[in-house]
C-alpha cells in the first residue's frame, strides 16, 4: 500500500470512532450524554461521588474510593461501585477505566462512559439489572472478603 492509502485508511478509521463516541460531561452536578441530562451527579468529596436518577431522583450509584488505611502505599488501593437499587456491590483495583489523578469529575465523566458502554446504563439514564450482574461477574474483584483486618 501506498502511503496516501494508509493515511487515508487512518483517518477513516480515526473518523468513525468519533462519530460513534458519545460524550458525556458533568457540570453544575447534572450529567449530560450528548447534550442531554440523563443523572444527577452529587460530589461528596474528591473521593466519592453519588449519581440520581432523573425520573424520581433516587440514587443508583454511589462510587467511593479506599485507600485501604494505608495512605502512602498505593498498590492496595481500590473503588467500589455501588449500585444501590440493584442491592450490589464492586470492589476493584483497576483504575485504568476511570483513572484521572488530577481530576475526579473527569474520572467520574469516564465511569460513566464506561457503564454506557457496557450497557449497564442506557442512554435515559436507566440502570439494566442484568447488565449491573454482568458487569459484576467481570470486574468484581471482591476485595473486602479477601482483606484480613
Amino acid at each position: 500500500m501506498t502511503t496516501k492509502k494508509l493515511i487515508s485508511l487512518f483517518l477513516l478509521i480515526t473518523s468513525f470512532n468519533f462519530y460513534f463516541s458519545q460524550d458525556v460531561v458533568i457540570k453544575d452536578d447534572k450529567v449530560l450524554l450528548d447534550g442531554k441530562q440523563i443523572l444527577k451527579a452529587e460530589k461528596i468529596n474528591s473521593g466519592q461521588y453519588s449519581f440520581y436518577t432523573m425520573k424520581d431522583d433516587e440514587e443508583i450509584l454511589m462510587y467511593k474510593f479506599m485507600d485501604n488505611e494505608t495512605p502512602r502505599y498505593m498498590d492496595d488501593d481500590f473503588y467500589i461501585l455501588n449500585f444501590l437499587t440493584e442491592k450490589t456491590k464492586i470492589e476493584s483495583t483497576d483504575f485504568s477505566k476511570i483513572a484521572n489523578i488530577f481530576n475526579s469529575k473527569k474520572g467520574m465523566e469516564k465511569l460513566v462512559k464506561w457503564l454506557l458502554k457496557e450497557r449497564v446504563i442506557n442512554n435515559e439514564g436507566e440502570l439494566n439489572s442484568d447488565r449491573v450482574q454482568i458487569f459484576k461477574e467481570k470486574y468484581d474483584q471482591n476485595i473486602t472478603e479477601r482483606t484480613f483486618r
